[in-house]
Protein backbone atom coordinates (compact mmCIF):
# COMPACT_ATOMS: atom_id res chain seq x y z
CA UNK A 1 0.00 0.00 0.00
CA UNK A 2 1.55 3.38 -0.93
CA UNK A 3 1.29 5.87 2.28
CA UNK A 4 1.01 9.14 1.20
CA UNK A 5 1.24 12.41 3.88
CA UNK A 6 -1.71 12.46 5.34
CA UNK A 7 -1.76 8.87 5.95
CA UNK A 8 1.71 9.27 7.38
CA UNK A 9 0.32 11.78 9.34
CA UNK A 10 -2.63 10.03 10.82
CA UNK A 11 -0.31 6.70 11.67
CA UNK A 12 1.98 9.30 13.46
CA UNK A 13 -0.87 10.43 15.76
CA UNK A 14 -2.63 7.24 16.23
CA UNK A 15 1.03 5.69 17.76
CA UNK A 16 1.16 8.62 20.09
CA UNK A 17 -2.49 8.09 21.08
CA UNK A 18 -4.52 5.65 19.84
CA UNK A 19 -7.46 6.94 22.01
CA UNK A 20 -7.63 10.12 19.93
CA UNK A 21 -11.27 10.82 18.85
CA UNK A 22 -12.06 10.69 15.09
CA UNK A 23 -13.44 14.47 15.08
CA UNK A 24 -9.67 15.66 17.27
CA UNK A 25 -7.68 13.37 14.66
CA UNK A 26 -9.59 15.28 11.69
CA UNK A 27 -8.97 18.89 13.58
CA UNK A 28 -4.96 17.78 13.46
CA UNK A 29 -5.11 16.43 10.15
CA UNK A 30 -7.29 18.77 8.18
CA UNK A 31 -9.86 16.72 7.37
CA UNK A 32 -13.59 16.42 8.52
CA UNK A 33 -14.71 13.46 10.17
CA UNK A 34 -15.95 11.36 7.48
CA UNK A 35 -12.58 11.13 4.96
CA UNK A 36 -10.57 10.94 8.37
CA UNK A 37 -12.77 7.72 9.22
CA UNK A 38 -12.48 6.27 5.88
CA UNK A 39 -8.40 6.80 5.94
CA UNK A 40 -8.16 4.95 9.20
CA UNK A 41 -10.66 1.98 8.29
CA UNK A 42 -8.37 1.79 5.32
CA UNK A 43 -5.32 1.54 7.03
CA UNK A 44 -6.76 -1.20 9.33
CA UNK A 45 -8.27 -3.27 6.43
CA UNK A 46 -4.91 -3.03 4.37
CA UNK A 47 -2.94 -4.09 7.50
CA UNK A 48 -0.72 -1.33 8.05
CA UNK A 49 -2.63 -1.04 11.54
CA UNK A 50 -2.26 -4.26 12.87
CA UNK A 51 -4.11 -3.31 16.48
CA UNK A 52 -4.61 -1.22 19.53
CA UNK A 53 -3.01 -1.69 22.64
CA UNK A 54 -2.68 -0.25 26.30
CA UNK A 55 0.73 0.49 27.82
CA UNK A 56 1.51 -0.74 30.85
CA UNK A 57 3.63 0.53 33.82
CA UNK A 58 5.56 -3.15 34.36
CA UNK A 59 6.84 -2.05 37.63
CA UNK A 60 3.15 -1.17 38.67
CA UNK A 61 1.87 -4.50 37.21
CA UNK A 62 4.53 -6.74 39.35
CA UNK A 63 6.47 -6.96 36.75
CA UNK A 64 9.92 -5.68 38.00
CA UNK A 65 12.17 -7.91 35.93
CA UNK A 66 12.78 -7.98 32.00
CA UNK A 67 15.80 -9.67 30.34
CA UNK A 68 17.40 -10.38 27.08
CA UNK A 69 18.00 -14.28 26.62
CA UNK A 70 20.14 -15.55 23.48
CA UNK A 71 19.56 -18.91 22.47
CA UNK A 72 21.50 -21.29 20.60
CA UNK A 73 19.51 -24.56 18.96
CA UNK A 74 21.02 -27.76 19.17
CA UNK A 75 20.53 -28.03 15.57
CA UNK A 76 19.50 -25.44 11.86
CA UNK A 77 16.60 -27.96 10.83
CA UNK A 78 13.57 -26.49 9.65
CA UNK A 79 11.43 -28.95 12.33
CA UNK A 80 14.19 -28.03 14.78
CA UNK A 81 13.49 -24.15 14.52
CA UNK A 82 9.28 -24.40 13.77
CA UNK A 83 9.11 -26.72 17.16
CA UNK A 84 11.29 -23.78 19.66
CA UNK A 85 8.85 -21.36 17.86
CA UNK A 86 6.21 -23.54 18.85
CA UNK A 87 6.84 -23.63 23.09
CA UNK A 88 8.03 -20.57 22.73
CA UNK A 89 4.86 -19.10 21.76
CA UNK A 90 3.17 -21.42 24.80
CA UNK A 91 5.39 -19.32 27.25
CA UNK A 92 3.44 -15.65 28.25
CA UNK A 93 6.52 -14.23 29.47
CA UNK A 94 8.13 -14.40 26.90
CA UNK A 95 7.12 -11.18 25.12
CA UNK A 96 9.30 -10.91 21.65
CA UNK A 97 11.29 -13.54 19.67
CA UNK A 98 13.56 -12.83 17.40
CA UNK A 99 15.78 -15.00 14.87
CA UNK A 100 19.00 -13.13 14.74
CA UNK A 101 22.18 -13.51 12.88
CA UNK A 102 25.55 -13.84 14.92
CA UNK A 103 26.85 -15.92 17.68
CA UNK A 104 23.34 -16.90 18.58
CA UNK A 105 19.66 -18.12 16.93
CA UNK A 106 17.55 -16.40 19.02
CA UNK A 107 16.85 -13.47 21.20
CA UNK A 108 13.84 -13.81 23.63
CA UNK A 109 12.90 -10.83 25.31
CA UNK A 110 11.60 -12.32 29.08
CA UNK A 111 9.74 -10.47 31.77
CA UNK A 112 9.06 -11.47 34.93
CA UNK A 113 8.06 -10.89 38.06
CA UNK A 114 10.94 -10.98 39.92
CA UNK A 115 14.96 -12.53 39.50
CA UNK A 116 13.34 -15.68 41.84
CA UNK A 117 10.54 -16.41 39.40
CA UNK A 118 12.78 -15.58 36.39
CA UNK A 119 15.04 -18.45 37.50
CA UNK A 120 12.09 -20.70 37.63
CA UNK A 121 10.91 -19.52 34.22
CA UNK A 122 14.47 -20.58 32.89
CA UNK A 123 15.22 -24.11 34.81
CA UNK A 124 11.37 -25.07 34.72
CA UNK A 125 10.26 -23.83 30.92
CA UNK A 126 12.64 -22.51 28.79
CA UNK A 127 15.52 -25.15 29.34
CA UNK A 128 13.37 -27.60 29.15
CA UNK A 129 12.38 -26.70 25.51
CA UNK A 130 13.92 -29.83 24.22
CA UNK A 131 15.70 -28.09 20.99
CA UNK A 132 17.12 -25.57 23.24
CA UNK A 133 21.12 -26.23 23.71
CA UNK A 134 22.63 -23.10 25.33
CA UNK A 135 21.30 -19.79 27.30
CA UNK A 136 22.79 -16.83 27.96
CA UNK A 137 21.08 -13.95 30.19
CA UNK A 138 21.50 -10.47 29.97
CA UNK A 139 19.11 -8.56 32.28
CA UNK A 140 17.85 -5.17 31.78
CA UNK A 141 19.19 -2.64 34.90
CA UNK A 142 18.23 0.83 33.26
CA UNK A 143 15.89 1.48 30.08
CA UNK A 144 16.55 5.46 28.92
CA UNK A 145 14.46 4.76 25.77
CA UNK A 146 11.70 2.52 24.91
CA UNK A 147 9.63 4.25 21.97
CA UNK A 148 6.85 1.84 20.56
CA UNK A 149 6.66 4.62 17.56
CA UNK A 150 7.55 3.50 14.58
CA UNK A 151 9.38 6.18 12.35
CA UNK A 152 7.50 6.08 9.28
CA UNK A 153 9.57 6.90 5.81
Amino acid sequence: MKLDATDRKVLEILQKNAKITNAQLSKEIGLSPAPTLERVKKLELSGVIKSYHAQLDRDRVGLGVTTFVQISLTGHKKEVTDSFVRNVNLIEEIIECHHITGSCDFLLKVISKDIASYQKLMLEKINEIEEVANTETMVILSTFKESKTLPIP
